[in-house]
C-alpha cells in the first residue's frame, strides 16, 4: 500500500523514491512485524484468559507439560496479524509472488483456527476431523500449483527445480509438478505443527528457515546475484524478501511471549500457517529441495513420528521413549530441561541453514 500511495510522489520529493527499494520496504515492514506483536500481544494475552480459552495438555505427554494446563492459545491470530498487515502494508500487491504466499498464510491459518476452534471452543479432542485438515491442505497444495504451472511467472522455469551441490543441472517435473507441491506443502505444514510441543521450538525455527528463505528470495530476484551464483533468475521474486523479513520480526515478536515459560500458545493456527508459508516460499523460488535441508528439524520431527508408530504396530517396541523426537530428551531417567533442548535445537536450525546456503558456490 505504501509504494502505490508514497512512491508516484518521488516525483515532487526525491525523499520518497527510498519506497521503490526491497531493502528500504523490508526493514519497514519488519519493524511494523515487530510493533504489532509488541503491542497486540498483550492485549490478545489478556482477552484470551479473560475469556478461559486455554489450552488442554494431553495426559500422555511428558508430566512436566501439566502445569500448563490452561495456557492462553490461539496465539496464532498473533502471528498472522503481524504477518500480513506488514505485507498488506508494505508489499507490492500486484506481485503474482505476494499474492500466493498471502493466499497460503491466510488459507492454512484458516485450517488450523477451525482446528482450533473445534478443540478449545467445541470441547472436542480430536479437534478438526483428520481428514479435513488434509482435504484443505491438498487443496491449498491444488491452488499453488496450478497457479504455477498453467500460469507460471516465467514460462520456461513451469516445472522445473535446481540440485543442490550440482552445477548447471535442473530437474523437471513435467505433469507432476502439481502432487510434489501438493506434497510439500502438507507435509511441511504437518511437520511444522508436530514441531509446536515446547514453548518457543517451532517459532524460533520459523524464523531461522524465514532469514534463509529472505536471503534467497533477495538473490534470485536480482539478475546480477543469480548470475553470479548460478541460479535461476526470477523477475519480481525479490519482493518475497519483505514477506520473509516480516515472517522473521513476527517470529521474534511471537517469541517475546512463547519462550519459556509460554504466556501464549500458537495453537494450530500458527503452526499449519507457519509450516505451508515456508513450504510455498521453498516452491515460488525454486529451491523445493534445498526445503528439506532448511527445515530439517520439522523433517526430523515428522521420521520420528512415523519411525515410532511404523516400529510400534509391528514389534511393540519404541525406538524413542518418547514421540515427536523433541520429548525424547524430555523424559526418562536424566530429562533434559525444556529450555535446553529448543536452544539445542536452534542451534541445529542454525548449522542446516549455513549447510542450505553454501550450496550456493559448493558445486
Amino acid at each position: 500500500m505504501f509504494y502505490y500511495l508514497l512512491y508516484p510522489i518521488s516525483k515532487h520529493i526525491f525523499g520518497f523514491n527510498v519506497f521503490r527499494y526491497i531493502s528500504f520496504r523490508a526493514a519497514g515492514a519488519a519493524v511494523t512485524a515487530l510493533l504489532i506483536s509488541f503491542l497486540l500481544g498483550p492485549y490478545l494475552i489478556r482477552k484470551l484468559r479473560k475469556k478461559q480459552i486455554g489450552e488442554e495438555i494431553r495426559p500422555d505427554g511428558p508430566a512436566s507439560h501439566l502445569s500448563k494446563q490452561g495456557t492462553p492459545t490461539f496465539g496464532g491470530i498473533l502471528i498472522l496479524a503481524s504477518t500480513v498487515i506488514p505485507l498488506v502494508l508494505w508489499c507490492r500487491l500486484d506481485n503474482i509472488y505476494v499474492q500466493l504466499i498471502l493466499v497460503a498464510t491466510i488459507w492454512a491459518a484458516a485450517i488450523g483456527f477451525l482446528d482450533d476452534y473445534n478443540k478449545v471452543i467445541k470441547k472436542m479432542p480430536k479437534g478438526l476431523i483428520g481428514r479435513y485438515k488434509i482435504l484443505g491442505q491438498v487443496l491449498l497444495g491444488l491452488f499453488v500449483g496450478s497457479v504455477l504451472y498453467f500460469h507460471p511467472p516465467v514460462p520456461e522455469l513451469r516445472s522445473v527445480t535446481m540440485l543442490p551441490f550440482i552445477k548447471n543441472y535442473v530437474i523437471d517435473f513435467g505433469i507432476f509438478y502439481v502432487p510434489i507441491v501438493v506434497f510439500i506443502i502438507t507435509a511441511t505444514s504437518n511437520s511444522a505443527n508436530l514441531t509446536d510441543g515446547m514453548d518457543g521450538l517451532c517459532i524460533g525455527l520459523s524464523g531461522i528457515a524465514a532469514a534463509a528463505f529472505g536471503v534467497i528470495a533477495y538473490i534470485t530476484g536480482r539478475v546480477d546475484w543469480s548470475q553470479y551464483l548460478n541460479i535461476f533468475y526470477l523477475p519480481g521474486a525479490g519482493e518475497l524478501a519483505i514477506y520473509c523479513a516480516i515472517l522473521v520480526f513476527a517470529c521474534l515478536g511471537y517469541l517475546w511471549w512463547n519462550a519459556f515459560p509460554s504466556q501464549i500458545f500458537m495453537g494450530d493456527t500458527g503452526s499449519l500457517s507457519l509450516g505451508a508459508s515456508l513450504a510455498t516460499l521453498a516452491i515460488l523460488i525454486k529451491k523445493e529441495l534445498l526445503l528439506p535441508i532448511i527445515c530439517g528439524i520439522f523433517l526430523l520431527e515428522s521420521l520420528s513420528v512415523i519411525i515410532q508408530v511404523f516400529v510400534f504396530k509391528r514389534t511393540g517396541k519404541r525406538v524413542f521413549r518418547m514421540a515427536p523426537i523433541h520429548h525424547h530428551w524430555e523424559v526418562g531417567d536424566k530429562p533434559l530441561a525444556e529450555p535446553k533442548i529448543v536452544v539445542r535445537f536452534w542451534i541445529i536450525g542454525i548449522l542446516l541453514v549455513l549447510i542450505s546456503l553454501t550450496t550456493f558456490k559448493v558445486r
